[in-house]
C-alpha cells in the first residue's frame, strides 16, 4: 500500500530498530551503514548518538529512494538529512508528514496504526526473540529502565507456556550434541565412566 521507496524504508527501520518516530528523523546520509546493517540517530531523551541495528531490506528500500532522490534533486552530502519531502522545494521530513505518510496508508487499509505502534512492534518482536537478552532490547529500545521494557514479554498463559517449552526443546537440542572426548581419552572410555549418548 505505501507508494514511494521512502516511506517503504522508512516503515522497515521503524519496525526492525524500534526507533521512536522523531528519532529515526534525525539521521544524515552519513549515518547508515549498510555492510554493518547499522543506522545512526539522536536518542529523543539522552540526546545521545547511538547506532541500532536495522533490518537488511530496509537499507534496500533506503538505497533505492536515495537514488529516487537525488535523481529528482535532492540535497546530497553526509551532513545533510536522510529524509526528504518527495517534492521540491526539498525540505527535511518532519514528524508530521511521516504521520500524514503513514495516515493516507491507514485510509487505504482501514487501519489505524501509529507511527509509535510501529515502535511498539519492534520492541515486542525483539522481546519475545529467544536469542535476545531483555537488557539488549532495553539498550536498542534507549529505555532507561528494564522494567519498561519488560512489558513486552509475554504475560499470557498461553505465550508463557509456549515460550518454556521452546527453552525444553533448545535444551534437548543441546544435549544431544556429541561432547569431544579430551585429547588422550577414547569416547567409549567416557562413556563407560560417566554414561551418556555415544
Amino acid at each position: 500500500m505505501l507508494r514511494y521507496n521512502r516511506d517503504r524504508a522508512l516503515l522497515a527501520f521503524w519496525v526492525s530498530n524500534g526507533a521512536r518516530a522523531s528519532e529515526l528523523l534525525t539521521s544524515r546520509q552519513r549515518d547508515p551503514l549498510p555492510g554493518e546493517q547499522l543506522l545512526g540517530v539522536i536518542r529523543k531523551g539522552t540526546k545521545a548518538f547511538q547506532q541500532l541495528p536495522s533490518s537488511p531490506d530496509a537499507f534496500v528500500w533506503l538505497r533505492l529512494y536515495q537514488e529516487e532522490a537525488w535523481r529528482s534533486g535532492a540535497p546530497r552530502g553526509g551532513h545533510q538529512a536522510l529524509w526528504w519531502t518527495l517534492r521540491r522545494p526539498f525540505r527535511p521530513l518532519t514528524y508530521h508528514a511521516a504521520r500524514a505518510m503513514l495516515n493516507r496508508a491507514n485510509a487505504l487499509l482501514g487501519a489505524n496504526w501509529t507511527l509509535h505502534d510501529l515502535r511498539h512492534t519492534a520492541a515486542y518482536r525483539m522481546a519475545r526473540d529467544p536469542g535476545l537478552a531483555l537488557t539488549d532490547v532495553q539498550w536498542v529500545l534507549g529505555h532507561a529502565h528494564l522494567s519498561t521494557t519488560q512489558i513486552y514479554l509475554p504475560a499470557g498463559r498461553d505465550e508463557i507456556i509456549e515460550a518454556v517449552r521452546s527453552h525444553h526443546q533448545r535444551q534437548t537440542r543441546l544435549a544431544q550434541v556429541p561432547a569431544t572426548p579430551a585429547p588422550g581419552y577414547r569416547a567409549e572410555s567416557l562413556h563407560d565412566l560417566f554414561g551418556g549418548a555415544r
